[in-house]
């Protein structure tokens, strides 16, 4: 499309003439990056197009992810890059007078996620182009995201997160492939031929709207498709309220993960999940239909995986389509259907598996509960004939029982393979969660290490240590990130060793300076930047790590002369709107910071930071910076973990528990180059089992742990109030449900280590090279390469540019 940046700047100053109906000089920043946008968005049409075409015509097996979340972050520069075009626009743009990296700031973080689950699927994606596979996302496109946070008072507020405000120049409305999906209603039987049928009547319809997003392989000519749907009202209805009806339609896809504490947030969250797995079925049949007809080899050339158990009913949707609208017998659509899913686990919380309660499910989804309990009669029957008198184990298992639908369960029994995503993950899952349906169905059972992409979370968000990699060992890397163990030749390479110091340095002080303008405080650079960013909830324990910084603080009021190297906390976290605990621990976080920072008997060696409004574009800036990296869950909570590898990748060091892939970078880098501590998964299961944890015995016999918890609900805190009286009843009232005070110890320990081991810095810059190098293991490349070899059996095309 251009050729070099004299003819980009000449097409650019062309669209945007074109776009706005003004000159250059009179043109906004924001006119700017949406005539880029647009410009990069046509660049990629052509091969887009052709993509679509050579999967229409080659009879290649395809594979759809659905997932309720799409953590994209922003994508301007990932096109760039992935494009090959980034230095040509940079040069064109800076003759302009424009800085690229003020044009990236304008953009948006797409708000279609929140944590691990959609940055993977994000990256899943990002992979599957790169790698030339045939494989497209399905999502809501939600209007405002999850929120935005805003810190009052030390205190979490959340304000709609607008991120359409100005429209999103990436995506591309299909209004002509708009289906319709229905609610309510009833189910109605007739015959036909000698067949029972059924049909579902007095629905009330919603239209979901396809926008479909680019997304770019790198260096590649793959542009694979991420559909978003978006909910508008159907034809009018006479009889209908129109207004509450416009209200209720729009509210499907205006939040992601609208609070279920209440039958109207249950309702709406169920609405979400069927609303995403109707119209990307439907969506999935046409195309199959166009392509090749005959639905009875579906499973043949689609594979249709579920991203955690948001969209498990796509399997009785699918069920509902092959039976009610192809005339399939019940086998015959079955056998299709279980050969046709694949199912990927998320969680060892019990509570996080979701279960629907019947009296909601069934009167909005009539004719799909109609098949989810005939799914469940059928597969119990299956268990009464392999164990009979067996009754536990059979409700147990059952998909429908006590009144709720186990959507777990029901992706189990409707899929072909079950996939944990850590290898202790897939033991916890096959050993205690699902034990007894990994008994039954041993062969669906597998592990799928989580990766994450290299592409975006060390080429594009490190540049200076990218640079400093590519003139070590070249450009492979990029292609291969097997290929940064080559960077083990250089472990007693002083010079490079220095190089790799500075380059932290860099990142540390560009981190620096956004805490300075995002909440006015300066940083020591030269300080320990310990980070401990991603959700926050009570298993991921960051109240262990604000205890320990509290403890930190006692011991230099306690001793003038107290000797540790200076350290910098820092905290990006949102906890979920009605997550009262969490929040609590957001509030205790900002309290401990207020006492701590310039406290005269600190004399700065402590800071503590909480960075507002975590999201992927902040990410990209903090994990470059960091020095130890904080997985700190307890043993046994964390499936896997993916800000773990994205660390790693940067050069910090893991300070955790051995918990999801906390063990496999571990194997990988050897325990001189991680610091672990804490107890291990077994033991943590044996305590939930047996019983014999005390958290009140911790509270009396370490008078550390004494002095932090008293001082959460005396007057030490600034502006506690009574806000964490909660927080000292979980711990010692509640006996400490995540064992943050048996593991005090253990953590206070290692992090002495850790300030120690900082001191030498040859040694430290050793170990991070050491980390980096053996870090290409984690990248979402490898990941996907198994998914496709082992569960879709999807291969590589010929469209290589």
């Amino acid at each position: 499309m251009f050729s070099d940046h004299n003819e980009f700047k000449e097409m650019f100053l062309k669209k945007l003439e074109m776009m706005y109906g003004k000159t250059f000089p009179e043109s906004t920043p924001q006119d700017q990056f949406f005539t880029l946008g647009h410009l990069i968005r046509e660049y990629i049409s052509m091969n887009w197009i052709h993509t679509n075409e050579q999967y229409r015509f080659n009879k290649r097996k395809q594979v759809y992810y659905l997932s309720i979340e799409f953590l994209l972050g922003r994508l301007l520069r990932q096109n760039l890059m992935n494009l090959g075009i980034y230095e040509v626009v940079d040069k064109g743009l800076k003759d302009l007078g424009i800085d690229l990296a003020d044009i990236e700031e304008i953009e948006h973080d797409a708000g279609l996620g929140n944590g691990g689950l959609g940055r993977l699927a994000a990256c899943f994606l990002d992979s599957l182009a790169s790698l030339n596979l045939p494989g497209h996302g399905y999502g809501i496109r939600y209007k405002h995201g999850l929120f935005e946070q805003k810190i009052v008072n030390g205190f979490q507020m959340e304000l709609p997160e607008q991120w359409l405000r100005h429209g999103h120049v990436w995506e591309v409305r299909k209004s002509d492939l708009t289906v319709e999906v229905p609610f309510w209603g009833k189910v109605e039987s007739y015959s036909e031929k000698g067949v029972l049928k059924f049909r579902h009547v007095d629905a009330e319809l919603v239209s979901a709207v396809p926008y479909d997003m680019p997304v770019v392989g790198h260096e590649t000519s793959t542009v694979n498709t991420l559909r978003l749907w978006s909910a508008e009202p159907a034809a009018y209805k006479a009889g209908k309220d129109l207004m509450k009806y416009k209200r209720e339609t729009e509210a499907i896809t205006e939040f992601l993960y609208p609070d279920d504490t209440h039958d109207e947030g249950k309702i709406l969250r169920l609405k979400q999940q069927y609303f995403l797995v109707s119209a990307s079925i439907r969506s999935i049949i046409d195309s199959y239909i166009y392509r090749y007809g005959d639905l009875k080899d579906l499973h043949e050339y689609v594979s249709i995986h579920i991203n955690d158990t948001h969209p498990v009913l796509a399997i009785p949707e699918l069920m509902r389509v092959l039976v009610d609208e192809y005339e399939f017998d019940w086998d015959e659509a079955w056998k299709v259907t279980t050969k046709t899913f694949a199912y990927t686990n998320h969680t060892t919380l019990s509570e996080a598996l979701e279960k629907w309660p019947v009296r909601i499910f069934q009167p909005l989804l009539p004719r799909v509960f109609m098949i989810v309990n005939e799914i469940n009669e059928r597969f119990c029957k299956g268990l009464w004939e392999d164990y009979p008198g067996e009754w536990k184990r059979i409700e147990d298992m059952a998909i429908i029982s006590h009144g709720e639908v186990k959507m777990a369960h029901l992706a189990i029994v409707g899929s072909f393979s079950v996939n944990g995503v850590a290898k202790i993950h897939t033991e916890i899952l096959k050993q205690r969660e699902m034990n007894l349906f990994y008994q039954y169905y041993p062969d669906k059972f597998n592990s799928k290490t989580n990766g994450i992409t290299h592409r975006r979370w060390l080429l594009g968000s490190n540049p200076p240590l990218s640079k400093l990699i590519t003139s070590a060992i070249g450009t492979d890397w990029i292609h291969q990130p097997g290929k940064l163990k080559d960077l083990e030749t250089y472990r007693d390479d002083a010079a490079f060793l220095k190089n790799l110091h500075e380059v932290k340095q860099v990142n540390k002080e560009r981190l620096a300076r956004r805490i300075y303008e995002n909440n006015g405080m300066k940083i020591d650079t030269d300080s320990i930047f310990d980070i401990q960013v991603k959700r926050l909830h009570a298993y991921k324990r960051q109240l262990l790590n604000v205890l320990h910084i509290l403890h930190l603080y006692n011991r230099c009021l306690e001793d003038p002369h107290f000797d540790f190297h200076p350290r910098t906390f820092i905290f990006g976290a949102k906890a979920s709107p009605g997550y009262f605990y969490a929040k609590k621990i957001i509030k205790l976080i900002h309290s401990v910071a207020d006492l701590v920072n310039d406290h005269p008997a600190v004399k700065g060696r402590l800071k503590v930071v909480f960075m507002e409004n975590y999201r992927v574009s902040l990410a990209e800036e903090i994990i470059p910076a960091a020095d130890l990296s904080q997985q700190i869950s307890t043993a046994s909570k964390e499936a896997s973990g993916t800000g773990n590898m994205k660390f790693m990748m940067n050069g910090a060091l893991t300070l955790g528990t051995l918990d999801g892939a906390n063990i496999e970078i571990l194997e990988q880098v050897g325990g001189e180059n991680i610091f672990i501590f804490g107890l291990t998964a077994e033991e943590v299961m044996n305590y939930q089992k047996q019983g014999g944890y005390y958290a009140m015995e911790y509270y009396h016999h370490d008078p550390r742990i004494k002095k932090v918890l008293n001082q959460l609900v005396d007057d030490t805190l600034p502006g506690a109030d009574d806000h964490f009286e909660t927080i000292y009843d979980s711990l010692l009232g509640e006996n400490d449900q995540f064992f943050v005070l048996r593991d005090f110890d253990s953590y206070a320990a290692i992090q002495e280590e850790a300030g120690k081991a900082y001191t030498n810095r040859e040694e430290w810059s050793r170990m991070c090279l050491h980390n980096i190098a053996n870090s290409g293991y984690f990248s979402s490349d490898r990941t996907i390469e198994e998914y496709a070899r082992n569960i879709w059996k999807i291969g590589q095309g010929s469209l290589m540019r």
